[in-house]
């Protein structure tokens, strides 16, 4: 065989391989502590992990929980859905780094359903937005008290919106963190958080904004530091208690 015979049919071979890797990902995949990240993510060959299921998922696709078990931590970098719709605790456990990591490209809808994100006391961050919008529902994420130790820590570096509702974050060093280099409002709603060591909320710099609805903060020396330029801002029907010195919380009117 000639030297561009051979070649050609290099290219040709990994064009099949890529186009089979590409195939590969399904709009749906499925986890079970049973499972094996060798297999397709199927849901009779389940993988094991997120990290082993996200690879196998397209974007904006959806990796489902099948039964409790502990799905460990995953860096995520496009629209997804992760979901546990209820069929037992489906834990993210880690010690000493970060639960989940959001880096999506910008408007990138990432959706958290369902998961239980518990750092051991040394974990760094349960949640870890940078980029992406993130919307984070019926959540318990306890126990980060490494550095910074936040249950969910909005740092985007690019227009971002996150979103938490009807969850549980305690304690942690501080239950939600907001400080961004770019616009990335924070909304909490139907959400406690409890007990945490520091701060139940921080919102620092002028892209530090907090928006909450029906949302309970307790249990904390400082229950919501916000110092000028940050915002957070409430419709009057929150449980807020041991605001910081110099912090303001801007009523904001039901509709």
């Amino acid at each position: 065989m000639s030297i561009g015979r051979l070649i050609r049919t290099l290219i040709w071979a990994c064009g099949l391989t890529l186009a089979a890797q590409a195939h590969a990902q399904a709009t749906r995949t499925w986890v079970s502590g049973v499972g094996d990240d060798a297999n397709p993510c199927s849901r009779t060959a389940p993988c094991k992990t997120f990290a082993g299921a996200i690879s196998k998922t397209a974007t904006g696709g959806e990796i489902n929980v099948l039964d409790p078990a502990g799905y460990g931590g995953v860096t995520i970098t496009k629209a997804i859905t992760i979901a546990n719709e209820g069929v037992g605790e489906a834990g993210v456990l880690v010690s000493g780094t970060n639960g989940i990591i959001v880096n999506a490209p910008s408007g990138s809808q990432v959706n958290l359903r369902g998961l239980v994100i518990e750092g051991l006391g040394t974990g760094l961050n349960g949640i870890r937005v940078l980029s992406g919008d993130v919307r984070v529902e019926n959540c318990v994420i306890r126990d980060f008290r490494g550095n910074p130790g936040a249950g969910i820590n909005v740092e985007a570096t690019a227009a971002s919106r996150v979103f938490v509702g009807t969850s549980s974050i305690s304690g942690n060093l501080t239950g939600i963190q907001s400080a961004n280099s770019a616009a990335a409002p924070v909304v909490i709603q139907d959400t406690t958080i409890d007990r945490n060591t520091n701060f139940g909320i921080v919102a620092t710099g002028m892209f530090g904004i907090v928006t909450m609805n029906r949302t309970t903060v307790l249990g904390s020396p400082t229950g919501i530091s916000a110092p000028n330029p940050a915002k957070v801002q409430s419709y009057g029907n929150n449980v807020i208690n041991n605001l910081e010195a110099g912090t303001t919380v801007t009523p904001l009117a039901l509709q």
